[in-house]
């Protein structure tokens, strides 16, 4: 697997944006103790000075400043929460051990400070002696009268130490009492560990929901799963959306690809077998109780219980972080044999429930590292007051990502990149950490691949009925009039969500006059259980076409279908038959942009955002277009570029650009580079 060199001077400037100044790289190359000069560039004043700016100054002072505690709270609205937060994630990074009793009073201080004490209190058990910590948590655990409930945090912690703090007896009166559901939860989670504790749970006939039953049942019998005695068992985790229907609430491209990966391990020589981790909240288990169940042979899905109707957001999987990394252990822990190496691709703290599992159980981690939020972090929060307080929030979220990635990259025995234009090197400025493995050079850069679409039986019959369900009508939102049949169609599939921006690319298809002779096709989002963020972008796709009731007649916007589904109708419009067609990915960014590559497969032609790594293997005018899609003005410029250009001229771009993907991006070459990878990182030293 090919590594990359560290950039120059002249590629870290262009990672940067030009000349511009980039607060939050500044101060982290400071604080890692790089050469400040190449990425301060005309910076007004050392990063590490005390602040006189917004949020974002006080925060990148307080966490990487030479003085973190010169930024006091008050000023652009730092609090104490955010000193005290900030002053924990500078003792993970520099390795510094704290009194369990100080580590438990701020855990029990802020829900963000949870965070950074778990992952300080490993150490601080180790230097202190298991004996005080445990005190400490009983000490905080009888007798408590605080709220909200403290159980929870206080039982991942000893369980993450394996400290018993209370007796069976004690935790089973505690779980009988508890009015609150998490600190319950907890408590039953800690019986299944103690000694003698499983004989004191409850039945599971007294569970309250599908969850609750789970949780009190016996283990799962993992029976039905035979695993190869030789070879590797790999487990990589999809723990956003789900695995069968891209497009839908947070599934979007990297479940494609897993899906189609782990079926492609599961037959590479050196793979015992593939499971990937997913999630199931309390809408999938009812519809589907099994948590184990075969995929493709050699390949098995484990379904990790979440206590929420469907799977949570992003921001809010810190809530779930310990029933996440207990039931890994648990039902990995049930297979027959153990697993080798676990790979997480989300900086988040589902991940980091993952990585937790990993070291519980014993196995190797590989993390995916990418730039985000790292890239545009600064420039999106450069003017955030806390009077905004939800950007505010947004910005602490972002950094607490940050720190995440670091954790990440901290644990993780291998960690890998996607290639950008520049391969990885462009990684080694947004983590500096890493200049520390590979003798500096970029890490590792794994291809992605996209797997072999498989025509059914009667294809042509199935395309064509796809069609003409797509041109039956016209009158409502998921279908076109069949007047408008002849016209140049643009499809863009993914998930409804602000980052893909589907409403800048309708407003841009408005103003541009282009929808006088194209349609346009929206594929994504969930009609049956929205999520608040497709209930807004459905409303702004419709409150945009209004007020034109003949351009709405050539807009449809279909719910998120399967994948197969997804490609069968881009193959059917890349047919010479089909009216002539465009895909479009107006992202605001695409780390990689599978769906793209899914389209270029297929024979379309398309155009995609110039944000990311799409230029990675998509150049301008040669097998594609780049658009610029930071604004209405320029989306629609790239739109009437685009499709002026002439029949031949996009048919030479969908044939380069199929053969791009077909010599570059097979899954299968894919899997057999993860698998060398994987046999690799299982020799090194836990």
């Amino acid at each position: 697997m090919s590594t990359d060199a560290s950039a120059p001077r002249s590629a870290r400037r262009s990672v940067l944006g030009g000349t511009d100044f980039d607060a939050l790289l500044a101060a982290r190359t400071t604080f890692y103790g790089g050469p400040a000069e190449e990425h301060t560039l005309r910076a007004p004043r050392s990063p590490a000075d005390p602040p006189s700016g917004g949020l974002l100054a006080h925060l990148l002072a307080a966490e990487y400043g030479r003085h973190p505690r010169g930024a006091r709270p008050g000023g652009g609205g730092f609090t104490p929460d955010d000193l005290a937060t900030a002053v924990l994630r500078r003792a993970c990074r520099l390795g510094t051990s704290f009194p369990p009793d100080a580590l438990l009073h701020r855990a029990l201080a802020h829900p963000r400070q949870a965070g950074p004490v778990l992952e300080l209190w490993p150490a601080s058990v180790r230097h202190y002696g298991p004996r005080a910590a445990r005190d400490m948590l009983r000490h905080h655990l009888v007798g408590h009268r605080a709220q909200p409930d403290p159980t929870s945090v206080l039982l991942e912690l000893a369980m993450s130490a394996g400290l018993s703090p209370l007796t069976a007896d004690e935790a089973a009166a505690a779980a009988a009492a508890s009015p609150a559901r998490e600190a319950r939860h907890a408590l039953w989670r800690y019986l299944h560990l103690v000694p003698g504790g499983r004989s004191h749970l409850p039945g599971a006939a007294t569970a309250r929901d599908d969850y609750e039953r789970l949780l009190l049942s016996p283990p799962v019998d993992s029976a039905h799963v035979n695993i190869s005695p030789g070879g590797l068992m790999i487990a990589q985790s999809m723990l956003l959306g789900g695995l069968d229907r891209p497009g839908q609430g947070q599934s979007g491209g990297l479940s494609v690809l897993l899906a189609g990966l782990g079926d492609s391990l599961a037959s590479t020589r050196g793979a015992a077998g593939v499971v990937t981790v997913v999630t199931a909240g309390h809408r999938d288990l009812a519809e589907d109780p099994r948590l184990m169940r075969a995929r493709a042979p050699g390949h098995w899905v484990v379904r990790l219980p979440l206590d929420a109707p469907s799977g949570p957001q992003q921001q809010d999987m810190a809530s779930h972080r310990a029933g996440l990394t207990w039931w890994a252990v648990r039902l990995l822990g049930l297979l027959p044999r153990p697993v080798d190496v676990m790979h997480v691709r989300y900086a988040d703290d589902a991940s980091l429930a993952l990585a937790e599992a990993a070291r519980i159980l014993g196995c190797r981690l590989v993390f995916t590292a990418t730039p985000d939020p790292h890239r545009q972090l600064a420039r999106r929060h450069a003017h955030t007051e806390s009077g905004d307080r939800r950007s505010a929030e947004s910005l602490r979220y972002d950094l607490h990502r940050v720190f995440i990635a670091d954790r990440l990259v901290h644990r993780a025995h291998a960690v890998v990149g996607i290639p950008g234009p520049g391969g990885t090197a462009e990684l080694l400025s947004f983590f500096p950490d890493l200049t520390r493995r590979n003798d500096g050079r970029g890490p590792a850069a794994l291809p992605e691949g996209v797997p072999a679409y498989v025509a059914a039986p009667d294809e042509d019959e199935r395309r064509r009925s796809l069609l003409d369900a797509l041109f039956s009508g016209g009158d409502d939102a998921g279908t076109l009039a069949p007047a408008d049949r002849d016209l140049d169609l643009l499809l863009c599939v993914g998930r409804l969500h602000p980052v893909k921006q589907q409403h800048l690319l309708v407003d841009a298809w408005l103003n541009s006059g282009v929808w006088r002779a194209t349609t346009l096709v929206l594929v994504g989002g969930s009609t049956e259980h929205p999520t608040d963020e497709e209930r807004t972008m459905r409303r702004r796709l419709h409150d945009a076409v209004r007020a034109r009731p003949h351009a709405a007649r050539r807009l449809a916007l279909l719910p998120a279908l399967p994948n197969d589904e997804v490609r069968r109708l881009e193959h059917a419009l890349a047919s010479t038959d089909a009216p002539s067609a465009w895909y479009v990915c107006p992202s605001l960014k695409e780390e990689f942009g599978l769906a793209v590559l899914e389209a270029m497969e297929a024979g379309l032609p398309v155009a995609a955002t110039r944000r990311g790594g799409i230029p990675h293997y998509l150049r301008d005018g040669v097998n594609g277009v780049l658009l610029d899609t930071a604004t209405p003005l320029t989306l629609a410029q790239g739109l009437r570029r685009m499709t002026a250009l002439a029949e031949p001229e996009r048919r030479r771009m969908a044939q380069a650009g199929r053969r791009t993907v077909l010599e570059r991006f097979s899954v299968a070459r894919m899997a057999d580079i993860l698998a060398r990878e994987y046999a690799d990182v299982r020799l090194r030293p836990l």
